[in-house]
C-alpha cells in the first residue's frame, strides 16, 4: 500500500439499525487511517460512538459531517436496509470509498444502482461479509483449489434456523453463507427452490414484514438447490426452531473427502478426509483443520478495511464488493422467484425488483 493517510468516517443510527457488527470500530490500529468524525442522529448514540471510536468530532446530520470532514472513507453501520442507499450513494457522491454493512440493499433495483453509482464515481463499495476475509478462510479457498479433498462436489448449507427460520434467516444470516458459497465455487448458473410456511406451499398471506426492516420475508421452511458455473452444486435450508438455533454452518463435500465449517466465523473447522462417509468405521474419523487459527468477525472488519483500500490503490474489486452482495441477494431473492413461478431461474434474474413485493402487485 501507499503511504498515504485516509480521513475515515462512520455513519450509524441508534435505534434504527445502530452500528451493525462494530464497522465504526474496524479503523482502530490502522497506521494509515485517521479517524475523523462519527454521525448519528441519536445523542447519545452519538456520544456513545465518539467514546468508542476516539472520534475527535460527531454529528448529527451525516451530510454536514461529508461535506465538513471530507473522508476518503466511511463505513455505512446501520443493519436496516432501508436507509443503506441513500446513505451509500451519499458517500459516493462525496468522493468517499464506502464499507457497507449487509445486507447491501433489500432489494435487486438498489443494488444495480450503488455498482452504477460506484462505477460512474470510480469509488469502491465493500460489504461486511466479514468471513471470506479471514485467514483461516481464505486458506481454505486454497486448500480446495489445491485439491485438498479432491474435485468439490457440493456445498450444503444451514441457516441458523431459530425462531428467525425460513425466509428471515435466509436474508439476514443467509447471506454471509451465500457470498461464502460463491466464494468457494463462483457464480451460480440456475436455482430452485421451494418456500413452505407450516407445510403449506406459499401463499401471498404468508408475506410478512420481518423483525428488521430487511424487507419483506415469507416461509418459515426453505430448501435451495444452485447450479454453478464450476460444475459444483450447492443446497440450503432453514426451518423454524431448530436444534436450538445452532445449525449454522456448511458441508463442502469433495470427491475425496469432506469439510465442515460451524459457527459464525467459520471457526470450527473440521475435516474427514476419506472419499466415503463411514461413521461406522471406527478407523475413519473427524479431523480438525488447524492449519490457521480462527479469528473473531471483528477482525474480519478490519481486514476489510485494509482490503478496502488495497482495491482503491490498485483499482480492483474489493474481496466482497457490492456486485458480490448483489449476486448473494440473488441466491436469497431467487428462492422466491422459483417458487411464485414453479421453475428454476437463470442467473442473473431478469427480474430485479423483490418477487414477492412483485407477487403482491400482481393481483
Amino acid at each position: 500500500m501507499s503511504k498515504k493517510t485516509y480521513r475515515a468516517a462512520a455513519i450509524g443510527h441508534t435505534g434504527r439499525g445502530d452500528y451493525g457488527h462494530g464497522l465504526h470500530t474496524a479503523y482502530q490500529g490502522l497506521e494509515q487511517v485517521e479517524f475523523v468524525a462519527v454521525a448519528d442522529p441519536d445523542e447519545t448514540g452519538r456520544l456513545k460512538a465518539q467514546a468508542e471510536t476516539k472520534a475527535p468530532r460527531a454529528y448529527a446530520d451525516y451530510q454536514e459531517m461529508l461535506r465538513a470532514e471530507k473522508p476518503d472513507l466511511v463505513s455505512v453501520c446501520p443493519r436496516w436496509t432501508d436507509c443503506h442507499l441513500e446513505l451509500v450513494s451519499a458517500c459516493l457522491a462525496a468522493g468517499a470509498h464506502v464499507y457497507c454493512e449487509k445486507p447491501m440493499t433489500w432489494n435487486l433495483e438498489e443494488g444495480d444502482r450503488i455498482i452504477a453509482e460506484a462505477a460512474a464515481h470510480q469509488l469502491k463499495v465493500a460489504v461486511a461479509h466479514q468471513g471470506v476475509y479471514l485467514p483461516h478462510i481464505q486458506h481454505l479457498q486454497h486448500l480446495l483449489a489445491e485439491g485438498r479433498i479432491g474435485q468439490v462436489l457440493s456445498l450444503h448449507a444451514h441457516g441458523k434456523q431459530d425462531k428467525r427460520g425460513g425466509g428471515e434467516d435466509m436474508i439476514v444470516l443467509g447471506t454471509h453463507l451465500f457470498n461464502m458459497m460463491r466464494f468457494f465455487a463462483g457464480d451460480v448458473a440456475w436455482m430452485s427452490a421451494q418456500v413452505t410456511d407450516e407445510g403449506k406451499e406459499l401463499a401471498k398471506a404468508h408475506i410478512r414484514q420481518s423483525t428488521e426492516p430487511v424487507g419483506p420475508v415469507a416461509g418459515d421452511c426453505i430448501n435451495s438447490y444452485f447450479s454453478f458455473k464450476s460444475g459444483a452444486v450447492g443446497f440450503f435450508d432453514s426451518r423454524r426452531d431448530q436444534a436450538g438455533g445452532q445449525r449454522y454452518g456448511m458441508e463442502i463435500v469433495g470427491s475425496a473427502g469432506i469439510i465442515s465449517l460451524r459457527g459464525g466465523s467459520g471457526g470450527e473447522l473440521m475435516i474427514y478426509p476419506y472419499p466415503l462417509f463411514r461413521p461406522a468405521d471406527p478407523a475413519q474419523q473427524w479431523q480438525p483443520l488447524e492449519e490457521v487459527p480462527d479469528q473473531p468477525l471483528a477482525k474480519g472488519n478490519q481486514l476489510a478495511i485494509l482490503d478496502l483500500i488495497g482495491a482503491a490503490e490498485q483499482d480492483r474489486p474489493p474481496l466482497s464488493s457490492a456486485a458480490d452482495a448483489v449476486a448473494a441477494l440473488e441466491m436469497i431473492l431467487g428462492a422466491y422467484e422459483s417458487q411464485i413461478t414453479g421453475r428454476r431461474v437463470q442467473f442473473p434474474l431478469q427480474q430485479r425488483r423483490h418477487p414477492l413485493v412483485a407477487w403482491q402487485e400482481a393481483g
